[in-house]
């Protein structure tokens, strides 16, 4: 599609690292930082409200602002009503809660803080015009609903003796584990709610890049900077995978692994599938291209391997649905493929202006309700730039399906024609 300019949804006060999507409470949640240097750029937590406005478009509203002091959050993992933050070597969980009045006006607003003192007005409001509003359509209401957080504690996550910093968190999909990743090679995980370690073992030599737990638990797959990608069960490998080998031509350490992501299949409800992007150890005057890899997500035995551009890969997502795979990359550009066949669907070339940190999809359902409009799937991206951005690809079948019944339409037509023509009176 070429470079184009994408609006942005939203534009925070600092560098955003990630972003989470909560479907049942209709939240973005955005987050990031300057970290502990004293450069007056601010550390924090943003939530945001999400609406579908008319047919297409979408809005922001900031909820709520979250200061997390001097540490930045690098990643996040949202579980239900719980946000575990990667904060140098600590996960910081925190619980929020939306506290929208459905009745009362301002009077009730203002009482509810003084007992809440965490609770703050809308962004918007807060701020008007200023960095913390919402701007690209969004609007501020004079409404009573705001967000509070309250800390849960600090677990330390990553114990590198130089530089601790976490680099990835994930809970289980059944949230009854939180997992861990960072620069000491270390996989930890937690039960959840207790909290109580419950492994701890040295998955990789050097950092973790990434990390996921499939479906029931049963295997984990972690991503090192030690060209590794293992699969473990609890704390034993099961084994390593080598992507390369579906590519004979291609050296063992020419490429290291970058991510790895477990997704459903569309219409097979016992199918599932592993996804991993391979980018270039070295980068060369002429730039190799980066892979995507298909894998099944049971045997573990690769089925497709397709280039996916010659930009390196900084960040990626599958839909929930398992039809989709989200790029973003170090330059800014950003990429949707289609997870059948690794075919790129939609791509802006330097939508942000430097390296995209966090890709989330919009899930099918969101607050109870599907606001994807007429897209086929939509996308958020957040870049050291401090920008949201929102990518949607336009749901393409309602058109093909009238296209379809347009031409046999005139394909009946020309056979009555015809008919009329060979066969006169035949009508």
């Amino acid at each position: 599609m070429g470079k184009r300019k994408v609006p942005d949804l939203y534009r925070a006060p600092f560098p955003l690292y990630s972003i989470k999507v909560d479907p049942k409470a209709g939240l973005l949640t955005v987050a990031g930082g300057g970290g502990a240097s004293k450069t007056g750029i601010k550390n924090g937590v943003h939530f945001l409200e999400l609406q579908l406005v008319g047919e297409n478009q979408y809005s922001a509203s900031l909820l709520h602002s979250h200061d997390t002091d001097s540490r930045a959050t690098m990643n996040l993992a949202l579980g239900e009503g719980v946000i575990a933050a990667g904060q140098d070597g600590t996960c910081s969980l925190m619980k929020f809660e939306d506290c929208t009045q459905k009745s009362g006006g301002k009077a009730a607003h203002e009482e509810n803080n003084v007992h809440k003192g965490n609770a703050r007005q809308r962004g918007g409001k807060r701020n008007k015009g200023g960095k913390d509003a919402a701007i690209s359509g969004s609007d501020t209401k004079d409404e009573t609903a705001h967000i509070s957080v309250t800390g849960l504690a600090d677990l330390q996550s990553d114990l590198n003796p130089v530089d601790p910093l976490q680099k990835v968190v994930r809970f289980s999909q059944d949230l009854s584990l939180l997992l861990t990743g960072g620069t000491d090679g270390h996989i930890r995980v937690w039960e959840f709610p207790s909290l109580k370690k419950k492994i701890d073992f040295k998955a990789h030599e050097g950092e973790i890049e990434d990390l996921d737990l499939s479906p029931g638990n049963k295997h984990l797959v972690t991503v090192g900077r030690d060209f590794a990608c293992s699969v473990w069960r609890n704390n034993q490998q099961v084994m390593g995978l080598k992507w390369h080998e579906t590519m004979p031509q291609m050296a063992e350490k020419t490429y290291r692994y970058m991510a790895c992501r477990f997704g459903k299949v569309e219409d097979q409800k016992d199918a599932l599938r592993l996804y991993t992007v391979q980018i270039p150890h070295k980068r060369d005057r002429k730039p190799p291209p980066c892979y995507l890899t298909k894998w099944d997500g049971k045997s573990f035995l690769p089925m497709l391997t397709a280039p996916c551009g010659a930009e390196v890969i900084s960040s990626f997502a599958v839909s929930d649905s398992g039809t989709f795979l989200g790029l973003g990359t170090v330059t800014g550009s950003v990429a949707i493929y289609i997870a059948f066949s690794l075919q790129r669907l939609y791509y802006v070339k330097e939508s942000h202006g430097i390296v995209v940190t966090d890709l989330a999809f919009l899930p099918d359902v969101f607050k109870g309700q599907n606001i994807k409009g007429h897209n086929e799937t939509v996308m958020f991206s957040v870049a050291v730039d401090s920008r949201c951005q929102l990518h949607a690809v336009r749901n393409q079948r309602t058109f093909a399906l009238w296209l379809v019944v347009f031409f046999c339409g005139l394909v009946l037509v020309g056979i009555v024609l015809l008919l009329q023509y060979l066969f006169p009176g035949f009508f």
